[in-house]
């Protein structure tokens, strides 16, 4: 007989119970997000008040903020049980009818690029989410027939990093849609503090800052750039991450002081060097630089923007003034007092 245990360990491996000890639980241990936060606290507590699954939430936003593990924990405040899922992952209307009838009341339901679903998939969500039905046609032909099947109140937890491509039907059957922004930089160092203590790191403040500030305002990026630091700092140093080995660690990865790797300042030299400071279509950035235009779209703009570094125009992409700066380039057409 094969023990379960053992199947359940290889099931899970170190990198992803890793993973999953980063990651905060409840509403209380959530760093950064102090709105949306509160708005959540703000929709449990009133669901779990009436006895009722929560209303179908949408988070957007950039990759990397958090929205799967918001909807962790949504399901740990509701005590509830969650089924994980992605848009393109759900190919035939027949994947979703499985997934829902097996769902089970206040039960949430994470689809990850939700936007991805593909319209037949989308038509027998809506009477789901709205009406808590399965609508099941039976046969084929002239003897078909419709069957509706009553689910569980469950919830709907959705994320997307383009939400102008989700359809209106569907987004308005959210009852709640929260936009995640970049986190600052205090809150950065205490996710990355926290982090290390998980990892069993010891840390200075200056390199705890340093991490911080060159992880793009992105949870994800910071704890990445932790663990390479701290693989760096065991091989290089004594184990103990200081403002120095992090410096270190992270100019050996391309990773400036402002958080910028080698696909960022590409970008930013292609608009400057190769189109004059734009402005400049994407597909035409894309192409320049070998990479596809939605990496750079979903990846590369949001914290450029974010920094000032490129304007969009209804003409295309510019490289603003700070550009110039970072990067070291001259700027004659702001010398020339050309208007950006």
């Amino acid at each position: 007989m094969v023990d379960q245990r053992t199947i359940s360990l290889e099931a899970e491996p170190e990198e992803v119970l890793l993973d999953r000890a980063l990651r905060p639980q409840r509403l209380d241990h959530l760093i950064g997000q102090d709105r949306v936060r509160e708005n959540l606290r703000i929709l449990i507590e009133a669901a779990i008040g009436r006895n009722e699954a929560l209303e179908h939430t949408m988070f957007y936003g950039p990759p990397g903020l958090g929205k799967p593990t918001l909807a962790h924990i949504i399901a740990n405040e509701m005590r509830a049980s969650i089924r994980v899922t992605a848009g393109p992952a759900i190919e035939r209307a027949g994947d979703l009818a499985a997934i829902l009838s097996n769902l089970r009341e206040k039960e949430v339901l994470f689809i990850d690029e939700i936007h991805r679903l593909g319209k037949a998939i989308e038509e027998i969500l809506y009477p789901a989410m709205e009406d808590f039905a399965l609508d099941l046609v039976i046969g084929q032909g002239p003897g078909a027939r419709t069957v509706r099947l009553s689910l569980p109140h469950f919830t709907v937890v959705g994320a997307t990093t383009r939400l102008a491509l989700l359809s209106a039907p569907l987004r308005t059957r959210f009852g709640a849609i929260y936009r995640l922004d970049f986190y600052d930089q205090p809150a950065l160092e205490q996710i990355v503090e926290r982090a290390a203590r998980v990892l069993d790191v010891p840390m200075d403040d200056e390199g705890r800052a340093e991490i911080a500030r060159r992880g793009r305002g992105t949870p994800r990026v910071a704890l990445r750039l932790l663990r390479r630091v701290r693989d760096y700092a065991q091989v290089r140093g004594d184990g103990v991450i200081t403002g120095e080995s992090a410096g270190e660690a992270l100019a050996l990865l391309e990773i400036d002081g402002r958080g910028l790797d080698d696909l960022d300042r590409r970008v930013l030299r292609a608009i400057i060097e190769k189109f004059d400071g734009g402005p400049v279509g994407l597909d035409t950035i894309a192409a320049s630089i070998g990479e596809a235009a939605d990496t750079i779209m979903d990846v590369v703009e949001p914290y450029l923007l974010q920094l000032g570094f490129i304007d969009r125009t209804p003409r295309g992409r510019m490289a603003t003034r700070l550009a110039y700066e970072h990067l070291g380039i001259p700027n004659h057409r702001h010398e020339q007092g050309t208007l950006f």
